[in-house]
C-alpha cells in the first residue's frame, strides 16, 4: 500500500482525523441485529466475532423512514434527512407536481464525507450493489464509484475505473441474488489489496433479507460468505466498520398472507376523494417489497380536514403513529419541503400501501418481509478496533448509524 494521507478534513460541521490505515465502512443493507446473532450463534461468522471481541458492537438508531436511500445518504453525510434532504426512495415533487424517484444527487442538500476525504488526498472508492444509489453516493467525488448491478458498464472517465468484472474476478451478478452483495465486498478487497482505495464505502443490497428469515440456511450461508471477505479486509490492515440502513420484519398475518393497509383506499372510502398517498419505499426493485413499507405520507387537497383525518387514522388497527407535517418533521427529522401533510408509521407486522391496484405482489420471492417504520429503526454497528475513551462515552448515549464514519475515523485513534 502506498503512503496514506492523514490530513484532517472538516465536513458538515465535524472534523475527521484519519489514521494512515485503510478505512472501510459497510452498509449491510437490511441487516437487522438478529441476522448477525443467528450467524454467529452457529459459528458462521468467526471474523465478525473477532471484530466484536477486539473492537465494538452496539445498537444504534437509524434515520427514519428506515429506507435505503434515506439512510445511505445519512451515512455518507453524517446528517439526518432534515439536513441532507433525501427523505425516501420516491417522493412527490411539488415543484413539478409529479411523483418521482429520489435517486439523483441533485436532491442532496449537503456535501459528503467521501468527497471531503478525497479532497484531503485520500483515495476514495464507493461500491454499491444498487445502481440507484451511485449518483447520490458519488456526489462531487474525485475517486472511484460503480455498482455491482451495472459493473460491466463502468468506464474510466465516468466511474474512475474500467474492466470491473476482470478486476473483481466475477461477472456482473443478478441484482436479485446474494452475489450482488458479495460482489461489492470482493471489489472492496481488491481495491484495498491493489492500493487503489484507502477510504471505502461499500453498500450492499437487502434482497436476501427480504427473502429469507435470519435462521434459514440460505441466510446463514450468505452471512458466512460475507465473513470471508471481512476477514480479508482485516488481514489487509483495514479499520472495518459495519452498520445497516434498516432492519427487516415479516409483514404478515397469522395465516402467512401479506398484512397490508391500503391507506388511500381507506381514506377515500371514509372521506371521499382528495387524497394523494405516497409510499416512499417505492423503487425499481419490485421483487424486494412490492413498494410496500411501514411508512407513508398523505397529501390532502382540503387542509381543513387534516386534524379530522389524523384523528381517524390514529384509531385504525395496525397504525401506530400519525403526525402532522410540523410535528412529524421535528420528531422524524424530515425536510418540510419534501413531505406530505400527514406522516404515518405502522406496526411491526404491517405495511402501508396506496390502493390494491398500485402494488403488484406477484413478483415477490417468498413471503412479504419489509421495513420503513419504527420497528426497523434500530440497527447494529460493529467496529473492528477498540474505541477510545471519548467514543466509549458517546456509544453509551444515542449514537446513530450515520455516526459510523465519525466512530471509525475519530473513535479508533
Amino acid at each position: 500500500m502506498n503512503s496514506i494521507s492523514t490530513q484532517p478534513f472538516i465536513i458538515n460541521g465535524k472534523t475527521y482525523s484519519p489514521e494512515a490505515k485503510p478505512i472501510v465502512v459497510i452498509c449491510m443493507d437490511g441487516s437487522a441485529d438478529e441476522y448477525l446473532d443467528a450467524a454467529m450463534a452457529r459459528n458462521r461468522m468467526p471474523h465478525l466475532k473477532k471484530m466484536i471481541v477486539q473492537g465494538y458492537r452496539g445498537m444504534v438508531r437509524g434515520a427514519l423512514p428506515s429506507f435505503t436511500n434515506v439512510n445511505n445518504a445519512s451515512i455518507v453525510t453524517g446528517l439526518s434527512p432534515a439536513a441532507h434532504g433525501i427523505c425516501g426512495n420516491y417522493f412527490f415533487d411539488t415543484a413539478i407536481q409529479q411523483e418521482v424517484m429520489m435517486n439523483a444527487a441533485t436532491y442532496l442538500k449537503a456535501e459528503t464525507i467521501l468527497a471531503a476525504a478525497a479532497n484531503a488526498r485520500r483515495k476514495v472508492a464507493v461500491v454499491t450493489a444498487k445502481e440507484k444509489l451511485r449518483d447520490i453516493l458519488s456526489h462531487r467525488l474525485k475517486g472511484i464509484a460503480f455498482s455491482a448491478e451495472k459493473a460491466a458498464h463502468a468506464a474510466l472517465d465516468t466511474h474512475g475505473i474500467e474492466q470491473v468484472e476482470q478486476f473483481v474476478g466475477q461477472q456482473t451478478p443478478p441484482i436479485y441474488s446474494a452475489e450482488a452483495s458479495l460482489f461489492v465486498l470482493r471489489a472492496g478487497v481488491a481495491l484495498i489489496a491493489r492500493g487503489m482505495a484507502d477510504v471505502l464505502y461499500l453498500s450492499l443490497t437487502d434482497y436476501m433479507q427480504h427473502t429469507y428469515a435470519p435462521d434459514t440456511e440460505q441466510s446463514l450461508a450468505f452471512y458466512e460468505t460475507q465473513d470471508v471477505e471481512l476477514g480479508k479486509m482485516l488481514a489487509l490492515g483495514a479499520i472495518v466498520a459495519a452498520t445497516a440502513d434498516h432492519g427487516m420484519n415479516a409483514k404478515i398475518k397469522a395465516d402467512g398472507s401479506p398484512n397490508i393497509l391500503f391507506i388511500e383506499t381507506m381514506l377515500t372510502e371514509r372521506f371521499g376523494s382528495g387524497f394523494r398517498v405516497i409510499c416512499p419505499i417505492t423503487d425499481p426493485y419490485v421483487k424486494h417489497h412490492g413498494a410496500l413499507g411501514s411508512y407513508a405520507v398523505v397529501y390532502l387537497n382540503d387542509s381543513t380536514q387534516i386534524n379530522e383525518v389524523k384523528n381517524w387514522l390514529e384509531l385504525q388497527d395496525g397504525i401506530t403513529e400519525v403526525y402532522s407535517k410540523e410535528t412529524g418533521c421535528r420528531l422524524l427529522e424530515q425536510p418540510a419541503d419534501r413531505t406530505g401533510d400527514l406522516l404515518i408509521l405502522s406496526a411491526r407486522d404491517v405495511v402501508l400501501g396506496k390502493t390494491p391496484n398500485d402494488h403488484d405482489l406477484s413478483a415477490l420471492d417468498g413471503t412479504l418481509r419489509s421495513h420503513g417504520g419504527r420497528y426497523e429503526e434500530m440497527v447494529p454497528m460493529v467496529i473492528s478496533h477498540p474505541l477510545n475513551s471519548v467514543y466509549k462515552m458517546k456509544a453509551q448515549r444515542d449514537p446513530r448509524n450515520f455516526d459510523i464514519f465519525d466512530f471509525a475515523i475519530n473513535g479508533t485513534r
